[in-house]
């Protein structure tokens, strides 16, 4: 059996969801150091120029994407702007969520200074987000997080990748997340 030729089966099969490496390792039987060596001789042979795909490392898994020098043909494939664009305030709230993951709605409401709840459940439909769980304060309010497909999305391989920001200001001041100007720390 090629066990070679069983990867790159089950980087299709699993699409968007990914494999990680422990399941690679349980489903082809195998120990870690053959898994990675698989992976890497697949990586290298999906870098030569007459392929289209790669593997990458996204969201803790393994997944067969494409390549970005490719994009402007995979764009003019499925040019529906009005589907596959995030508007301002729809960035404004993934951002808010990202950065203070797992927050409340009325959280983010707080933050922005007015109401998300239709951009969170357009979020939600577009599943950048979801409901991790409930909050303890009075009501249960849901709590939200990004999902896997976030980290797609950003081309991020954890939340941890996302560029870390400063406020320039004192931790006593009060302040407007939605006015505030962000800063990238390098």
């Amino acid at each position: 059996m090629n066990k070679l030729a069983v990867l790159e089966g089950l980087l299709f099969v699993v699409g968007d969801d990914g494999i990680t490496l422990e399941n690679i390792k349980n489903t082809l039987e195998i120990d870690e150091t053959e898994a990675r060596r698989l992976l890497k001789e697949l990586q290298e042979e999906y870098e030569k120029e007459s392929h289209g795909i790669r593997i990458s490392f996204l969201a803790n898994s393994f997944k067969l994407t494409t390549k970005k020098e490719h994009n402007v043909y995979y764009q003019k494939l499925i040019k529906t702007p009005e589907n596959n664009t995030l508007s301002q305030s729809a960035l404004e709230v993934l951002a808010i969520i990202a950065y203070n993951q797992p927050i409340t709605r009325i959280k983010v409401d707080e933050l922005r200074g007015v109401s998300s709840s239709f951009m969170i459940r357009k979020l939600v439909s577009k599943d950048l987000i979801k409901v991790s769980g409930k909050s303890d304060l009075p009501g249960k309010p849901h709590l939200y997080k990004t999902t896997n497909q976030f980290l797609d999305y950003f081309g991020l391989a954890s939340i941890n990748d996302l560029p870390k920001i400063s406020l320039g200001t004192d931790e006593d001041e009060e302040i407007d997340l939605y006015l505030s100007n962000y800063k990238e720390n390098n």
